[in-house]
């Protein structure tokens, strides 16, 4: 008894986070910009940080807070999601931001052995989630070729042919690592099967605001439907970690359960970080609006640096901050091209091999002012003139 010997060692085998990779990467090429992490240039708004600095000697602030939240925080958030999403019947609990939001719902919804659909190209930490939570039968199905919308058809054929029904169908909307926007009749068929099916739908909507052309995002609500916010992006609040899941108020035991994880887990969001969450949320979504607005210089400057790839080579970017682009047909060792661009030519992006797409590329237009944006699509450009044309040359 105590014998290391005796002891079962199980270690979940997942290939390295793609985000740790790519930090090493640029590390090991001299100044290299990045069009790679999916993060915003501002900071939060000065407002509310200012409010925030008083802060810091009040005694609650480094105490433990509710599992679930702060309750004048949840508060304000129910109050957004009925006005702003139209989620009459949610109920809240915030998290360490979005990702471990998702962690808190995989762990929740999911056995080890269970099936989970998501559809490529997908965001990479969802994925991850699986594995490491033992969800062993991940089907992940197609994007349409030419609007990378998620294939309703398949989906309906696969939950209804596969035994035991899948436990989960997630997708991002708008999506990461595409930009893709899912419009709204497309979102209800999905929910619409799933609810016919008896799965649940997790939907990430971390990019709530970041439309572009005047599209509008949705929400759509069910006993079956769980939402996913974040405030990284929209109020700049990356390092700070706060997210929030909206989930079904009837679905009985399921707070419960979902509170079960976030003790094992955070306990609780920073108390801090939900106080500047709180004091973002007062000054409303307009500030984020009018800094996304600026966002459209940065895609329009991207999608140009991408010309060297040809027509039809790039897609998405209808909303959040993302690009995706298609490499020549030669070139399905996307980390290799991703490897070389850093190293010759000093810019970074995301391999869409990590996002079940080999041979594409992820590309952020969000991390950078737009003077740093057009210095990074410059070198971008130049590699992708020199890839097609002469190959990568040392």
């Amino acid at each position: 008894m105590g014998s290391s010997g005796m002891l079962a060692r199980r270690v979940v085998e997942t290939e390295m986070p793609i985000m740790v990779k790519m930090q090493e990467l640029i590390r090991g090429a001299k100044n290299a910009m990045s069009l790679a992490q999916g993060v915003v240039y501002w900071q939060p708004p000065k407002q509310a940080l200012d409010k925030v600095k008083e802060l810091v000697w009040e005694p609650s602030i480094s105490r433990y807070g509710l599992d679930e939240g702060l309750p004048q925080l949840r508060e304000a958030l129910k109050k957004k999601l009925c006005l702003e999403n139209k989620l009459h019947k949610s109920s809240v609990m915030v998290t360490a931001g979005a990702n471990q939001a998702f962690v808190n719902l995989v762990l929740t919804l999911c056995d080890a052995g269970d099936s989970v659909v998501m559809f490529a190209p997908y965001y990479f930490n969802a994925y991850m989630s699986f594995q490491m939570t033992g969800v062993t039968n991940i089907l992940v199905g197609p994007g349409d070729p030419t609007t990378l919308h998620p294939d309703a058809d398949w989906l309906e054929k696969t939950l209804s042919e596969t035994k035991p029904v899948p436990k989960l169908v997630t997708v991002v909307n708008p999506g990461n690592p595409s930009g893709t926007f899912i419009p709204d009749p497309l979102l209800k068929r999905i929910s619409d099967l799933c609810q016919d099916a008896g799965c649940w739908l997790v939907i990430d909507n971390t990019y709530e605001y970041f439309m572009y052309d005047g599209r509008k995002h949705t929400c759509v609500e069910g006993n079956h439907i769980v939402n996913i916010f974040s405030f990284s992006k929209a109020y700049g609040m990356m390092g700070w970690r706060v997210g929030y899941i909206a989930y079904p108020s009837e679905v009985e035991g399921l707070g419960a359960q979902l509170l079960k994880v976030q003790d094992n887990i955070p306990i609780c969001a920073s108390i801090i970080s939900q106080h500047l969450a709180l004091y973002s949320l007062e000054v409303g979504p307009e500030w984020v609006t009018e800094r996304v607005r600026d966002l459209v210089k940065n895609r329009e400057i991207v999608i140009e640096a991408l010309s060297p790839l040809g027509e039809g080579a790039v897609q998405g970017g209808e909303g959040a901050i993302y690009l995706w682009a298609k490499l020549p047909d030669q070139y399905v060792d996307d980390f290799k091209v991703v490897s070389w661009l850093a190293h010759k030519h000093g810019v970074a992006v995301i391999p869409g091999g990590a996002c079940g797409c080999p041979g594409h590329l992820r590309i952020a237009f969000g991390g950078l002012t737009e003077d740093d944006t057009k210095a990074a699509a410059e070198r971008l450009n130049r590699g992708l003139e020199e890839l097609v044309k002469d190959g990568m040359l040392e």
